[in-house]
C-alpha cells in the first residue's frame, strides 16, 4: 500500500527529530581514524548504535563487515555504506582536526563525513524511523550494513557477501554521496599494468643495450592517443570517444549518459644497473575509466593491439593487477582489479521508487542548504556518478538492481577539510524510510 500524505509528513518530522542524534553518532565514527584494513573501532561504534536502537538482528561477517537487519518480510532492501576512509594526506592543508571535526548549525566537519560516513548514519536512522512509525511490515526486511575495504577495492566487501555470506538484497541503495540527486550509474574502471622489457648496457654506448624506458615513451604515445583522438577511420589509433558512437557500440545511449571512458598513465617504475646504464624494464600502470559497452576484456585487447604495443612484440606484457590485502580480521579474500560498469534503467522499478519516495517528500528537483541550493537546483534531480563506487560489484557483477541516494558531496570525497550537510542526513533517512514502502507496495 502506498504511504498516504500524513505518513511522508510524519516520516520528515522524525527524521528532523533525529538530527541532533545522527549528528552525534557521525562524530563519534569520525573521531576514530578508520583507513581501508583498519575500520575495527569504526564497525564497533556502528554496532553499538544498530543495538542500542533496537535493531533485530546486529552481526559481523569474517570479513569484517558490519550488518544490521530490521523486519521479517520476504523481500530483502539493502542498504550500504562503506565505512572505510582515505587518509589525511598533508595535514597542514587541514584547517581543523580531521579526527575531532568541528561542528555548526549546519555543517559537521572530519576525515569521512561525505566520504561517506554520512551514509551509515542516514541509513541506520532510516532503519530506526521505519520502525518508530510502524513502516515495516511482512512484505520486506531491511539490512544496512557497513561495509570494509572499498576505499582499496571497490566491491570487494560485496563480493564476498554475495559469494561467502549467501546474501542477495532484491536491491541496494548506495549511499554515497549524491549532492541531493539520484544517481543510477557510474562509469567503471580498471588497474592496467605493461611491462617492457630491455637489454641493460653501459650508457657511453647505448646502441649496445635496448633501452626499456624508450620503447615504453612510444607505447605511452599510444595510449595518450587513445584519450586524446577522435574516431576517425583514418586514424590507427582511434580514441576512446569512439564509445559515445552508435557505429561502435550498441549501448552507446547509456555511454553518452555516463560518459566516455579515460586512460592515463598514473604510475612508471623502471630498472637499470646504475644512473650510468640502460634501462633493462620499464612498467607502467595504467587508470582506465570504462563506459558501458567495455569490458576488462575489450581494454586489455585494446592496449594489446596498439601499434607500438604490437611493434614490440613479445618484450611487452600487458596484465590487470590483483587485490591480496587482508581486512582488519586478518582475511585475504583475493580478486583482479577490475571494478565493471553499472547503471539501471531509468524505467527500472527501483529507480521509479526512489523517485517516488524522493519527490512525494520534497519535490521535483534537489535541495540543499543556501551554500548548495543553486548549485544542485541547476542539475537533474536523477543523473550519475563521476567516481566509483560498491555499485560495482552489488550491480555490475553480481547484477543486483543499485540506485544512489547519500548525503554529502562528491567533490567532498578524498578533500581536505572535509564536510557534510545535518540536512542532508535528515534528508536521506527520510527517503530511504519511505522507499520500501515505495517498492513493495
Amino acid at each position: 500500500m502506498s504511504l498516504t500524505t500524513q505518513e511522508y509528513a510524519k516520516i520528515k518530522e522524525q527524521a528532523q527529530n533525529y538530527e541532533a542524534d545522527m549528528t552525534a553518532f557521525l562524530r563519534a565514527i569520525v573521531k576514530n581514524p578508520g583507513e581501508s584494513c583498519d575500520e575495527e573501532k569504526h564497525v564497533m561504534t556502528i554496532k553499538s548504535e544498530m543495538e542500542k536502537l533496537g535493531f533485530d538482528e546486529v552481526r559481523i561477517d569474517d570479513m569484517g563487515n558490519v550488518m544490521g537487519f530490521m523486519g521479517s518480510g520476504k523481500t530483502l532492501i539493502g542498504f550500504d555504506a562503506h565505512i572505510d576512509t582515505v587518509g589525511i594526506g598533508n595535514r597542514g592543508n587541514w584547517k581543523f582536526d580531521p579526527y575531532e571535526g568541528y561542528e555548526t548549525d549546519e555543517e559537521i566537519g572530519g576525515r569521512g563525513t561525505s566520504d561517506q560516513l554520512g551514509g551509515i548514519v542516514s541509513a541506520v536512522y532510516g532503519a530506526k524511523i521505519m520502525k518508530d512509525l510502524g513502516l515495516l511490515n511482512d512484505k520486506y526486511r531491511v539490512m544496512v550494513v557497513g561495509t570494509v575495504q572499498e576505499e582499496d577495492c571497490d566491491g570487494l566487501c560485496w563480493e564476498y557477501i554475495c559469494k561467502e555470506d549467501k546474501i542477495r538484497p532484491d536491491f541496494v541503495v548506495s549511499t554515497e554521496p549524491t549532492d541531493g540527486g539520484i544517481y543510477r550509474g557510474q562509469r567503471g574502471r580498471m588497474e592496467i599494468r605493461i611491462d617492457v622489457k630491455g637489454v641493460s648496457c653501459h650508457g657511453s654506448a647505448p646502441e649496445r643495450g635496448d633501452n626499456a624506458i624508450f620503447k615504453m615513451a612510444d607505447i605511452l604515445q599510444d595510449v595518450r592517443a587513445l584519450n586524446e583522438n577522435s574516431d576517425e577511420d583514418s586514424l590507427d589509433v582511434k580514441g576512446l570517444i569512439k564509445m559515445l558512437n552508435p557505429k561502435y557500440n550498441p549501448q552507446s545511449k547509456e555511454a553518452r549518459f555516463l560518459g566516455r571512458g579515460t586512460v592515463t598513465c598514473s604510475e612508471i617504475f623502471f630498472t637499470s644497473p646504475s644512473r650510468c646504464a640502460v634501462a633493462d624494464s620499464c612498467a607502467v600502470s595504467l587508470d582506465r575509466r570504462m563506459t558501458a559497452g567495455e569490458t576488462w576484456q575489450s581494454c586489455l585487447d585494446e592496449i594489446r593491439q596498439l601499434p607500438m604495443v604490437k611493434k614490440y612484440g613479445d618484450d611487452v606484457k600487458v596484465s590487470m593487477y590483483n587485490y591480496e590485502r587482508a581486512s582488519w580480521k586478518d582475511l585475504v579474500y583475493p580478486i583482479e582489479c577490475y571494478f565493471p560498469t553499472w547503471v539501471i534503467p531509468e524505467d527500472h522499478q527501483v529507480t521509479k521508487a526512489m523517485e517516488e519516495a524522493y519527490k512525494n517528500l520534497y519535490g521535483k528537483t534537489r535541495i540543499g542548504t543556501k551554500t548548495t541550493e543553486e548549485m544542485r537546483k541547476a542539475r537533474p534531480l536523477t543523473d550519475k556518478w563521476t567516481f566509483s563506487t560498491n555499485g560495482v560489484s552489488i550491480m555490475g557483477r553480481n547484477g543486483i538492481p543499485c540506485i544512489g541516494f547519500g548525503p554529502g558531496a562528491e567533490a567532498q570525497a578524498h578533500a581536505p577539510n572535509e564536510m557534510t550537510w545535518k540536512a542532508d542526513l535528515c534528508v536521506c533517512a527520510a527517503v530511504y524510510a519511505a522507499l520500501p514502502s515505495c517498492y513493495c507496495k
